[in-house]
């Protein structure tokens, strides 16, 4: 025993790297066998659903699912295969999977899509924007926005499922977590911007769009990669060597908030009997034909805001509680002043990185159901909708209220409504 300690002393370089090496590879074997161990629980639970008996008039339901190979750098089909295929096959469901091969090909892969119970979508925010795009451009859209959708965060960016899903730092509890939430079929209605330029077709979010100082700041991360936990901060830092102040002219058009109508039960009524149905037919073939009062209409009240500003931000409240207790629907116009100093910038960048849509203090915060953002003419740069990059030009931006349903955790439910 003290020859073992005497050697390890005199290659006390070697031990320490062993140590780590040891260290790192017991860890590594600890988180397989946990994730192991939560595949195999989430697996069981799934195939209680899929025992269940069907009545004979009942048919297998058709999941449609769009599947993103490049996000997660590549990762995304591992990670797929690994913990959500197998759970919605033992939950009996008749999975279809689409992968996408490039950008821009979810969408018209909707646009031909036939029909089924449920789309899921694999992938982080640029695939599911896509997904509803192609979805709400469709011509027969009034149909097809009735499917749920399920969200399967495998991306860099996955903003909805916070909305959606418990927050978990483990990755594979999260998919596991976010594919059970689909097979219990727990769903809640969430709101979706239509943004809409001059020229092209409108592009539909779920989150929100990004203009300014910020958003241009943080493209530009990746740049930095050599610095490790400090890119963060230095790209924000060295943004403002190169524009100082970062003003953005901008002015906004918009509409107030609209009445929030009660929502419709998805319960079809009992169809009444024939008799009763006679006699409806009979009252309305000889009742007298009423006169039609049309009601006047009100006049829209715009109001203009024109302001400089370091960012505008616009965005739904779909991660806010109490969505059942609102008496208005509306979207949040963040407008962000900017007379701030330096180290104010650098760190709410920062901040804005893990969180994009945040509105600091001192902001100025509109509510409106229909907004219209005129840029200066001859602007350049880009927009970020859903975390994804589009030309920056004026749009028309239009709030849908509860357009689309989504599958969620029944925990988040609660909390949402």
């Amino acid at each position: 025993m003290a020859k073992l300690l005497k050697t390890l002393r005199n290659h006390w370089k070697k031990t320490a790297a062993g140590v780590c090496a040891l260290s790192w590879g017991a860890n590594w074997l600890h988180r397989r066998y946990r994730d192991n161990l939560l595949r195999r629980a989430a697996c069981q639970e799934a195939q209680e659903y899929g025992n269940q008996l069907l009545p004979i008039s009942a048919r297998v339901k058709k999941a449609t699912v769009f599947l993103n190979p490049a996000a997660c750098k590549g990762k995304a089909r591992n990670l797929f295969e690994k913990n959500a295929a197998p759970i919605l096959h033992l939950a009996g469901l008749d999975v279809t999977v689409v992968k996408t091969d490039h950008e821009g090909q979810a969408k018209k892969l909707l646009e031909l899509m036939e029909d089924t119970d449920m789309i899921v979508v694999a992938g982080g925010d640029g695939t599911l924007q896509e997904v509803i795009t192609g979805l709400l451009r469709r011509e027969d859209e009034a149909v097809f926005s009735k499917i749920p959708i399920g969200f399967i965060p495998l991306g860099k960016m996955n903003s909805l499922s916070q909305a959606l899903y418990p927050t978990n730092k483990e990755q594979a509890r999260h998919i596991l977590n976010a594919t059970l939430a689909i097979v219990k079929g727990e769903t809640v209605p969430l709101d979706i911007l239509e943004i809409k330029g001059d020229k092209d077709r409108p592009v539909f979010a779920v989150s929100g769009l990004r203009w300014g100082a910020y958003r241009d700041a943080s493209a530009k991360l990746t740049k930095y990669w050599y610095l490790g936990p400090l890119k963060d901060k230095a790209c924000h830092l060295f943004s403002t060597f190169k524009e100082w102040p970062p003003n953005r002219q901008t002015s906004i058009a918009y509409l107030g908030p609209t009445e929030r109508l009660p929502e419709q039960s998805e319960e079809k009524p009992p169809r009444p009997n024939l008799w009763q149905r006679i006699l409806r037919r009979l009252e309305l073939y000889w009742a007298t034909p009423k006169e039609v009062m049309l009601m006047p209409v009100e006049p829209q009240h715009w109001e203009e805001v024109q302001k400089s500003a370091v960012e505008v931000t616009i965005s739904t409240l779909n991660k806010q509680a109490d969505l059942k207790q609102r008496t208005e629907d509306a979207m949040n116009i963040c407008i962000e002043p900017d007379t701030i100093s330096k180290g104010q910038f650098v760190a709410t960048g920062s901040r804005k990185l893990t969180d994009p849509l945040m509105c600091p203090e001192g902001s100025q915060i509109l509510q409106a159901s229909f907004c219209k953002l005129q840029l200066p003419q001859g602007t350049e740069g880009f927009f970020s909708i859903d975390n994804e990059d589009h030309e920056a030009v004026s749009v028309d931006v239009k709030l849908l209220p509860r357009k689309l349903r989504f599958f969620c955790d029944s925990i988040k439910k609660q909390q949402l409504q």
